[in-house]
């Protein structure tokens, strides 16, 4: 079981080694969009995980192997399963950080779930009774991406089937509602609506700026609004931050448009804690 107890902050939820404690220490996920090869994840890893250090922050690594949702059938997907896990694994073992990545069939729960930490369901995916109910018999804690056609309250039908497993530990991610066509809006009430529903909220800063499909082929996107909206997400109550990060956020080969620069990581995660102690001390987060 993944829920331990803690009688300063209320349950809290076991991601591999760390013990999270929602409502007392900030939760950072975040790495590349995508698996490019392993000296680039640990690069990343090392890196995010000194600022957290520094910082006082929760910290989990995040790289996908495979983006079955890419807008091309021409667009780079990923490592691939066998390999992508294998770097995974390194990550973990290598810099001593709890490791999380997609699963996209319920057929792969099971050897994902032996190589990462925290297993996270893609938000097209959300509603996807067979991979939700798979992933919480697997014992990890799961990750669900608020879809982008969903309610807010209507995501607790999608916590209720992974706690039907008995696995207590859900988290939830918002990232983001349709607007028309190729945008997507953030409505902040979205994270204390979702708080309701006894799970931990993570705001999702950099797939929040997609502006999906609009290149045509690719997704785009507007990187700079990503500190706005992560500095609004701590205002309004967000448990935790996802973010995806790289050294050279053009250069990505995947998401290029909303990753966001590595070197500034430390900067917007100051200024996150900051606003974050404001509402507290403000009495706006419960």
């Amino acid at each position: 079981m993944n829920v331990t107890k803690d009688n300063e902050s209320g349950p809290g939820i076991a991601i591999g080694p760390l013990q999270w404690r929602p409502g007392k220490t900030l939760l950072l996920v975040a790495g590349p969009c995508v698996i490019e090869d392993a000296s680039l994840c640990l690069h990343i890893a090392g890196h995010a995980k000194a600022v957290c250090g520094r910082l006082g922050i929760s910290y989990v690594f995040k790289a996908s192997f495979d983006k079955a949702n890419r807008s091309s059938v021409k667009s780079f997907r990923g490592a691939g399963m066998t390999a992508g896990l294998a770097t995974l694994r390194q990550v973990r073992e290598k810099c001593a950080v709890p490791v999380t990545t997609d699963v996209h069939e319920s057929g792969q729960v099971a050897e994902v779930a032996r190589a990462v930490d925290l297993l996270q369901i893609p938000a097209f995916l959300c509603r996807q009774t067979d991979l939700l109910v798979a992933a919480g018999e697997s014992g990890r804690a799961v990750n669900i991406k608020k879809g982008q056609f969903m309610a807010p309250w209507e995501m607790g039908n999608a916590v209720e089937k992974v706690r039907a497993t008995g696995n207590r530990a859900v988290v939830l991610t918002e990232r983001g509602t349709f607007f028309g066509y190729n945008r997507l809006v953030n409505d902040m009430t979205a994270v204390p609506q979702m708080r309701a529903l006894g799970a931990p909220v993570i705001f999702d800063a950099t797939h929040s700026t997609q502006l999906p499909g609009a290149l045509g082929t690719a997704t785009g996107g507007q990187r700079e609004f990503v500190p706005l909206l992560a500095r609004c997400a701590m205002a309004a109550g967000a448990d935790g931050l996802f973010l995806e990060v790289h050294p050279t956020p053009e250069k990505s080969a995947s998401d290029a448009a909303t990753i966001f620069p590595l070197d500034q990581l430390e900067g917007l995660l100051r200024t996150c804690l900051a606003v974050r102690a404001a509402a507290h001390l403000d009495g706006i987060i419960n």
